[in-house]
């Protein structure tokens, strides 16, 4: 294969090279060199190179270019990009929109976190190209919100992450609503073999492009590993972006958790930082992606789900913090850095139980990563602790008998007032209540008087009307 030097030598139309020159690109990338003939002539792709040398723009250019040569009378979506991350989904729209300005082509986004109701109406407004992530695309299928019957072109960007976050049933419930006759494009920065098998299922003859041998960084990062205790990393952390001055920073840690610890720790030494990872939503992820991109943040700590998408110009460092797990995320973790030409470094927070990770990196790579000790930090030479302070403590004076300890007195109830009487008073109370005694035990018994009489029963009146009706007699009345 020829490989051409310029974008006008590719076979791209006009409107793309001239919206490629307005970025600044003069010369295409190995990956662009290589995908783009191979796409243009309607070929199915596998395509595998290093991350960030270009492979958005390998399949966005002549895919746009395919788009454009044909204009149905119904607008329809026509291209499906279909990535792992909204990060990655709102990089990839943001460069279709760049390359296809000079084209009449709508592009819409679909992605989780933020409100369905827009993109509903976005895609009922008609569009051509749409880029989504697996599980909302879903949901607008469900939905019947869109529809993919019309589809010719289908992009699986960052496949391997795919796989790798269990998106697989995913992908195949949307490639079941595609129709037959399509073609298929798969890159991906790291290429294993299972990835291959995948691919043979749906994918018809593809074309293979390898710019670089698979699961190796760009080698414009320099690579650097720190030994240290895990218990003093964040403290290394903190003085290495301090004393070298370091005023762009993205951390990877390898929990949700660890890296709002770690911001916060981190803005606690005065250093300013912020976290993103899954648990916040897309608006608070856009803010915070935002204030780092224009310097207001120094320092962006993130978990892998953020590895794929985060496309910062010129981003000079990258620190894993944590060792990832699996070894090829590695790769993607300080792809973030050296992209489009530009130099960068990698540094690794390397702890004793993490030295097999380090091994598993360095046998993927086929390479050794430089291993460098800071003064100070040594693994095993724990921090100096201040020494106790010894105060001289009081003797206490040996406790009376119980019997020869003073009465306490009865505890004041809530509310009860507290009278302070004096020891006279309480005398005199003492004195008359013994009196009181006394003068009960010598008083005589005396008999309690006998009850009073029973009164005799009251006798009726006899009034001089009732003796007159006696003595005369005077009938009863019987009606």
């Amino acid at each position: 294969m020829v490989i051409s030097k310029s974008f006008e030598g590719l076979g791209l139309s006009a409107a793309l090279v001239r919206a490629v020159a307005e970025q600044g690109y003069t010369e295409p990338t190995p990956i662009q060199s290589q995908a783009i003939p191979v796409v243009l002539a309607g070929r199915d792709l596998l395509a595998a190179a290093q991350t960030g040398t270009g492979k958005t723009a390998g399949f966005t250019l002549p895919m746009l270019q395919r788009l454009g040569a044909t204009q149905p009378g119904h607008r329809a979506v026509r291209a499906l990009i279909l990535v792992p991350t909204r990060e990655l989904a709102a990089q990839v729209r943001e460069s279709v929109r760049t390359y296809g300005r000079h084209q009449p082509l709508r592009t819409a986004v679909i992605f989780g976190g933020v409100g369905i109701n827009p993109q509903i109406d976005e895609l009922r407004r008609g569009v051509d190209i749409v880029v989504a992530t697996p599980g909302r695309l879903l949901d607008h299928l469900q939905q019947k919100t869109v529809s993919l019957d019309r589809v010719e072109i289908l992009v699986l960007d960052e496949a391997d992450r795919m796989l790798d976050m269990g998106f697989i049933p995913d992908v195949r419930r949307i490639l079941a609503q595609l129709p037959k006759e399509r073609q298929n494009l798969l890159f991906s920065a790291t290429f294993p073999e299972e990835i291959r098998k995948l691919a043979a299922s749906f994918m018809r003859d593809p074309a293979t492009v390898e710019v670089a041998r698979r699961n190796t960084p760009a080698e414009l990062v320099a690579q650097v590993a720190h030994p240290v205790d895990a218990g003093r990393k964040r403290a290394l952390l903190a003085h290495l972006v301090k004393s070298n001055d370091w005023r762009q920073v993205l951390v990877f840690t390898r929990t949700k958790h660890g890296a709002n610890r770690l911001a916060e720790q981190l803005s606690r030494d005065g250093i300013e930082a912020d976290a993103i990872h899954g648990n916040k939503s897309q608006n608070a992820r856009t803010r915070t992606l935002k204030r780092f991109k224009d310097n207001e943040l120094r320092v962006l700590v993130a978990t892998d789900i953020a590895a794929r998408g985060l496309d910062i110009e010129s981003l000079p460092h990258v620190v894993n913090f944590d060792l990832p797990h699996v070894p090829e995320d590695y790769v993607h973790r300080i792809g973030r850095t050296g992209r489009a030409g530009s130099s960068g470094e990698a540094v690794s927070l390397v702890s004793q139980e993490e030295r097999p990770l380090l091994a598993a990196i360095e046998k993927l790579m086929n390479r050794s990563v430089e291993s460098r000790t800071i003064p100070g930090f040594e693994p095993g030479r724990a921090q100096a602790k201040p020494e106790p302070r010894h105060e001289p403590q009081m003797q206490r004076r040996p406790e009376k008998p119980r019997h020869q300890q003073p009465r306490r007195s009865r505890p004041r109830r809530h509310g009860e007032l507290r009278i302070d009487r004096g020891a006279e008073f309480e005398a005199q109370i003492r004195e008359a209540r013994m009196r009181a005694r006394e003068e009960a035990r010598t008083e005589p018994y005396e008999e309690p008087p006998p009850p009073p009489a029973a009164k005799e029963p009251r006798q009726p009146v006899v009034t001089k009307k009732k003796q007159r009706a006696v003595l005369l007699g005077t009938p009863r009345d019987e009606s």
